[in-house]
């Protein structure tokens, strides 16, 4: 009994995200329904299914976005339900976009430094009075921005407004800038989109490395089937809100129901 309990009390250590019976509705439309779904620490998770089938809506309930109508969302075992998207930001959740959201008129350095200052702790009197702590930590912030923006190639357009960076590079700033949160937690939203093969190859690469520098846990909604089954080492398949498949990759592309609601033939 006692190693019963010694077990699951690692297991629960080693996860760091649970949904239980995590469902939301908009009026009469069920966006999600009894959605059950883990991670653990350290894993790389990808999130499939057709258009509309609920993959943004749970990227929206995992960061406060929304707030479920049902079940459970729990991270490194607290109840997060219906807590604020910049609360859920400090405690190690962070996310991108599928439709980029960069500060358009701002450059590629301050994008990625205003994320930083969200674990800044000095007061607005400190920063008045140019208080010792106040240098700290901007130099702090500036370091790892600049760290960051080295790691993702885009040092050279460290001043470069960020709308007038190259597609695939805008997607490289707002992982950059979801780093820069200090992530446990890192959601990628169809960070693939838009690229030609040889970009997502790099994504891929450079997904892997993140991962295993800031030991981070990713769960991945992607579209493309190359990057999804290449990358993932577990995937979970929605349609219509409800979960109808997860499993290792090799499972997924073989399996019937996966086959007839989303990919159509299996993938090689």
């Amino acid at each position: 009994m006692k190693e019963q309990s010694l077990a699951a009390t690692a297991e629960g250590e080693r996860e760091i995200l649970r949904l239980k019976g995590v469902g939301i509705r908009f009026g009469g439309l069920k966006a999600v329904d009894n959605l059950d779904l883990y991670l653990q620490r350290g894993e790389l998770v990808g999130l499939i299914g057709p258009n509309g089938a609920g993959k943004t809506t749970v990227f929206n309930l995992l960061t406060g976005v929304y707030a479920p109508t049902e079940g459970e969302i729990l991270f490194e075992g607290q109840r997060i339900n219906g807590l604020p998207p910049y609360v859920l930001a400090r405690r190690g959740i962070a996310r991108t976009f599928q439709n980029i959201r960069l500060f358009g008129n701002l450059s590629v350095f301050d994008n990625v430094r205003i994320a930083a200052a969200v674990h800044s702790r000095y007061r607005t009197w400190e920063a008045m009075l140019r208080f010792p702590r106040f240098y700290r930590e901007e130099a702090e912030m500036s370091r790892v921005s600049e760290e960051l923006l080295e790691l993702m190639g885009l040092s050279a357009y460290r001043e470069e407004k960020a709308r007038n960076l190259p597609y695939g590079l805008q997607r490289r700033l707002e992982i950059a800038r979801a780093l820069a949160l200090r992530p446990k937690l890192l959601l990628l939203d169809e960070p693939a989109a838009g690229m030609n093969p040889q970009e997502s190859q790099d994504l891929m690469r450079l997904i892997r490395e993140i991962r295993e520098r800031f030991s981070l846990t990713i769960l991945l909604i992607e579209h493309d089937m190359s990057v999804v089954m290449g990358i993932s080492e577990r995937i979970y398949v929605l349609d219509h809100g409800v979960l109808i498949a997860e499993g290792p990759p090799e499972e997924i592309r073989r399996n019937r129901r996966v086959i007839e609601a989303y990919l159509g033939e299996e993938v090689s």
